[in-house]
């Protein structure tokens, strides 16, 4: 496929088809930042012919991966960025009709690009087994991902653990309710652009104290007698509203959208990646670009975005969800 100069192709806008070739229309050095979810792991079967996620063991599928963000890559400016989130799946050695049967109680993740329930995909269990996973062990897709794209020359600046509020229930007995994603920063370069001052957190900071007193409204004089609590008394000295650098744990809520049968990528999600990871003007892309919500957020701040999709089906959404003047 020929790559088109940048002023050829159009922003705010998506190309349809598999991303592996997509993404060689655009030239070189175009993209300020990438933000993206790709579809899981074993999770779901969209019909679509080579669609990433149903290939037969967890191998060949990061290998798919490490192949869609070489071209990222690519594309990316010399300080660009990608911010990846993934989710992670249970390896199971039960012969099972659908992954919906066996595996959704256990991964406990709302995919981000889900139209419809769709046909669930099958893994081979024998192939599993002969890459050494045990039965209802935890695979370790994000990780693996993770560590293949550093082998392929991305730097992993970052870990972050996207913790869900509203995660799905489970019934499971023998461990915990998983209620959270990851979310990789990954860079092109050891420099990159990061706008750390465009995402940082409130806090209330006593002078005189050696912790930060974090509190949702307002700001307190007196002298704290239970910091903790945020309880004082009068005293000498005022807590101060600071800003202080945003932490690796991110709480947002998963948010429903009425067109579409699947918990969608949450803009509260997104804003902080686009913020830091893009300069105003600037281009995001998502290579696999769902039902919009990453042009949506790009749109809302001032920059634009550049989307891939395979399902066809899907392209209407977008636009209808990116034509919004506003989020809320």
């Amino acid at each position: 496929m020929q790559k088109k100069k940048l002023s050829e192709i159009e922003l705010n806008t998506t190309l349809i088809g598999d991303c592996r070739e997509t993404l060689k229309q655009l030239p070189d050095g175009c993209i300020n930042t990438c933000i993206t979810s790709p579809p899981f792991y074993a999770l779901r079967d969209y019909q679509e012919e080579n669609q990433i996620g149903l290939e037969k063991t967890p191998d060949e599928y990061v290998e798919e991966l490490v192949k869609v963000f070489r071209e990222v890559k690519r594309v990316l400016r010399e300080d660009g960025n990608l911010w990846l989130n993934l989710g992670d799946t249970y390896s199971s050695h039960k012969d099972c009709k659908s992954i919906s049967q066996t595996l959704s109680i256990d991964t406990g993740s709302e995919q981000a690009h889900i139209i419809d329930k769709g046909r669930a995909a099958s893994r081979d269990s024998k192939m599993l087994k002969e890459q050494g996973l045990k039965n209802k062990e935890l695979i370790g897709i994000p990780w693996k991902v993770a560590f293949a794209l550093r082998e392929d020359g991305w730097y992993l600046r970052q870990d972050i653990i996207w913790s869900k509020k509203n995660s799905m229930p489970e019934s499971v007995k023998d461990r915990c309710t998983k209620s959270h994603e990851y979310i990789f920063l990954m860079t092109k370069n050891p420099t990159y652009y990061y706008d750390n001052e465009a995402i940082k957190e409130d806090s209330i900071y006593a002078p005189n104290k050696t912790k930060e007193v974090e509190r949702e409204k307002g700001y307190y004089a007196g002298k704290w007698s239970n910091p903790e609590k945020g309880s004082r008394h009068d005293g000498s000295f005022k807590a101060i509203r600071v800003k202080k650098n945003k932490r690796s744990v991110w709480t947002v809520a998963t948010r429903p959208f009425k067109d579409a049968h699947f918990a969608v990528f949450p803009p509260d999600l997104i804003e902080p990646m686009v913020l830091a990871g893009c300069p105003e003007k600037g281009i995001v892309l998502d290579p696999f670009m769902g039902s919009g919500t990453t042009g949506m957020v790009a749109q809302s701040l001032g920059r634009s975005w550049i989307g891939c999709e395979l399902n066809p089906e899907y392209v209407e959404m977008q636009r209808k969800r990116t034509s919004q003047q506003s989020l809320f």
